[in-house]
């Protein structure tokens, strides 16, 4: 569908752009985002490799494990459904360590890896377990300690500071994750309440 509307939406600007005789107008802005699509790649590469060595540096020192035994208490309290020594656990703290760095090209992996564990648990069903909602709620508005891809961004376009988002970026991001973890058990608990009196 998605694929359908882009389809779409590009005819349109091209069947514009030639009513309104702009065709150089649009070939200039395509060869510029393509330019600039370019630049922002190497950017992102090479910041994305720096801190993706960092945390196997961190991985390889203990440290990786060292924070998961830290957040794994909390994690297992909002994951009730899910068993302690179960894989989810482990791939849902990387994808949570792997976000609060700012690394999603990273995280997006391990994310899929813990949806797939947890849909095991739930014996395969198409509909979402209470765990897998608990986890995209967080996985969409995790804490991030470093916008990593933000400050790459920054870096390409010669901020006279790239790394002032960090701050904003925590602040933000705390308050989203406790806000997706509080709508996330006020629709459980709605839920449930609804089911009890059905029956």
């Amino acid at each position: 569908m998605v694929n359908l509307i882009w389809m779409a939406l590009t005819i349109i600007g091209l069947i514009f752009a030639v009513v309104n005789d702009r065709v150089e107008q649009v070939n200039k802005a395509i060869f510029q985002g393509a330019t600039d699509a370019v630049t922002i790649s190497i950017g992102l590469i090479s910041i994305l490799v720096f801190w993706l060595g960092l945390m196997k540096i961190a991985e390889a020192s203990g440290l990786l494990d060292k924070l998961a035994i830290l957040f794994r208490p909390f994690i297992t309290r909002l994951f009730p459904e899910v068993p302690k020594d179960h894989p989810a656990i482990g791939y849902i703290l990387s994808n949570m360590m792997a976000n609060m760095f700012g690394l999603g090209n990273a995280a997006t992996p391990l994310g899929i890896k813990a949806m797939e564990q947890l849909k095991k648990l739930n014996g395969n069903k198409d509909e979402a377990s209470r765990s897998m909602i608990t986890f995209l709620a967080i996985n969409t508005s995790s804490i991030t300690l470093i916008p990593t891809t933000v400050i790459a961004v920054r870096i390409t376009y010669d901020s006279a500071n790239p790394a002032e988002i960090i701050g904003p970026t925590l602040l933000a991001t705390i308050i989203s994750a406790i806000g997706g973890i509080l709508l996330d058990r006020y629709f459980y608990h709605r839920r449930v309440k609804k089911e009890r009196k059905i029956k």
